[in-house]
């Protein structure tokens, strides 16, 4: 390679190296609450914790992939791509423990309830103040927006089912 194209190659790289990072780091603030939810709703309710961690961990895998592809792509690092991954995975045992340990003794309906708003609240922020702005800078816009609303259909489809 010539030394403009190296000089490319290393700004690309370094490009998909931050969006890695910043994916990872996005994941971890949206992967913190959830280990917080999954804990309290299977704390009164085995059954509905259980159909909650199972959602979460299906919807891991597409957070993983997001956050492994771009760094292994920038670094050619198969074990950096997985520690970053894990590591953005990690924030839910974590919003787990903080949950047993700080909210335990006061849990009770409306504590749940109260709880899964908030959730709910932090992960739609993040989604559209921090990977929705993101997919704009990558040109993926409307394809993130169609994915939005797909998913909004298919929760309130669900809701109405369950």
């Amino acid at each position: 390679m010539n030394g403009e194209d190296n000089q490319s190659h290393h700004h690309a790289s370094r490009k998909l190296r931050h969006a890695g990072i910043f994916s990872a780091l996005a994941l971890a603030i949206h992967n913190f609450p959830e280990g917080i939810a999954t804990f309290i709703t299977s704390y009164t309710d085995i059954g509905a914790g259980i159909a909650i961690a199972v959602a979460v961990a299906i919807h891991n895998i597409p957070e993983g992939i997001a956050v492994s592809v771009p760094i292994y792509h920038a670094t050619g690092s198969r074990r950096k791509a997985f520690w970053y991954s894990f590591f953005s995975g990690f924030a839910e045992p974590i919003g787990a423990i903080v949950a047993w340990l700080i909210l335990l003794p006061f849990i009770t309906p409306a504590l749940v309830s109260c709880t899964m708003a908030v959730v709910a609240g932090i992960m739609i922020y993040i989604a559209l103040d921090e990977l929705l702005p993101a997919t704009h800078y990558y040109g993926e816009n409307h394809t993130a927006l169609y994915g939005l609303f797909i998913g909004m259909a298919i929760m309130a489809l669900s809701l109405l089912i369950l």
